[in-house]
């Protein structure tokens, strides 16, 4: 027996919920089911931003949040100028939970739990009579005589509309392939570097404002700089990895960085800088005290580093020292061999070719009445609430469309 509805959504998670809240929204009469194909739903809203639901960012200008996705940049700046961060916030005050901005921009729940997203998800589902069915993973989807026919392991689905919003799931995609959507090959984004180098070995836990670049490419980033057990994270390493998915994909995860510890500092800069010292604290030792913005610890590994022993005094600076000295500072290099995902977010860039959706509804532009919301698509962002963002606006216009 098919179980009819008019509108069925393909997965339980924050694309998924917001879409079907917003479509009953707007029409009470639609008999709506998500399909979840797992036994909880939302269970990446629930580990997001260390279990406190990073909601969004606190950048209000669809022009510029449009920066922060190193895919879909071009894509999503209409549907930011139609629903932004700005009404993220108004959606969830008017649903009864107050976002809070953080000194880096990001917003999370004043509750500090992703637990009042979810109970704030489940609520209007309930309230607005929608159907949440667990453990209903799709094993195959029909169009049969203008009907989306939808079979899970256990049931046979009919529906009208279709919303596919299942984030990196390879099977789904390849279903869509089979109707002749082309699926962009998916590679990890937003990891950290795996780094074995005797200069940041005993340091993990330190951090400093850097710029970082990724030798033989034009990729660069700025930002704060994690020293970590494994090697390098941080925002400065994170936004590198975004930006450059394909490119260290390609690399096998091997390559070189220069990092400028001094961040906007050049080696010219710096010459000038240690040469007052050398004038100015002839006396003193070079390692004991950091004259820059960077831990005592860390200061004191580069200039080891720089071949200058512990015990040796700014006046006994050496020139082939100094230039060792400085080098290390702004463009050390270090060997990259491996990455580790961030945390639990981990973020696929890839997915449904952007030039076969109508994002003015979110529509597929080769069947009608099938509409993808979220990371299904190949849009994703750096860390910072940019890809929930994404999984509102797109949920917020594919309503509209419907």
């Amino acid at each position: 027996m098919n179980q009819n509805f008019d509108i069925i959504i393909v997965g339980g998670g924050a694309a998924g919920f917001f879409t079907a809240i917003n479509i009953a929204e707007k029409n009470k009469k639609l008999k709506i089911a998500i399909l979840e194909r797992g036994k909880e739903v939302l269970s990446k809203v629930r580990v997001s931003g260390g279990g406190r639901c990073n909601v969004t960012h606190a950048c209000f200008e669809p022009n510029e949040l449009v920066k922060f996705y190193p895919r879909g940049e071009k894509e999503l700046r209409g549907p930011f100028h139609q629903f932004c961060s700005g009404d993220t916030i108004e959606w969830f005050e008017k649903h009864g939970v107050e976002l809070k901005i953080e000194d880096d921009g990001r917003m999370f729940p004043v509750s500090n739990s992703s637990q009042t997203i979810i109970d704030c998800f489940l609520q209007a589902t309930q309230k607005l009579g929608i159907s949440v069915l667990t453990g209903q993973s799709v094993q195959s989807i029909y169009k049969k005589e203008g009907f989306w026919q939808i079979e899970t392991q256990s049931e046979k689905y009919l529906t009208e509309k279709l919303i596919l919003a299942t984030g990196s799931n390879p099977k789904v995609w390849e279903m869509l392939q089979n109707f002749g959507h082309v699926i962009v090959a998916p590679v990890p984004s937003l990891f950290t570097f795996n780094i074995k180098d005797a200069r940041i070995k005993d340091l993990p836990g330190v951090s400093a404002l850097a710029t970082v670049t990724v030798k033989d490419t034009k990729l660069t980033s700025t930002g704060p700089l994690l020293i970590t057990h494994w090697g390098m994270s941080g925002p400065a390493i994170l936004k590198l990895s975004a930006w450059g998915a394909r490119i260290l994909y390609d690399k096998n995860y091997q390559f070189t960085i220069f990092v400028n510890w001094l961040n906007d500092l050049d080696s010219d800069d710096v010459e000038k800088i240690l040469k007052g010292l050398k004038l100015e604290n002839a006396k003193k030792m070079v390692s004991k005290k950091s004259p820059f913005e960077l831990t005592n610890r860390l200061w004191e590994s580069l200039v080891l580093a720089s071949g200058i022993q512990p015990e040796t005094k700014w006046a006994d600076l050496s020139k082939i020292q100094m230039q060792q000295l400085i080098s290390q500072l702004t463009k050390g290099t270090f060997q990259v061999n491996g990455k580790s995902t961030f945390k639990e977010e981990f973020v696929t860039a890839g997915g449904i070719n952007l030039k076969e959706i109508n994002f003015k509804t979110m529509e597929s532009k080769l069947h009608s009445n099938l509409y993808f919301a979220g990371e299904i698509v190949n849009i994703d962002a750096i860390t910072g609430g940019f890809n929930f963002q994404n999984a509102w606006t797109s949920g917020f216009i594919l309503a509209n469309g419907i």
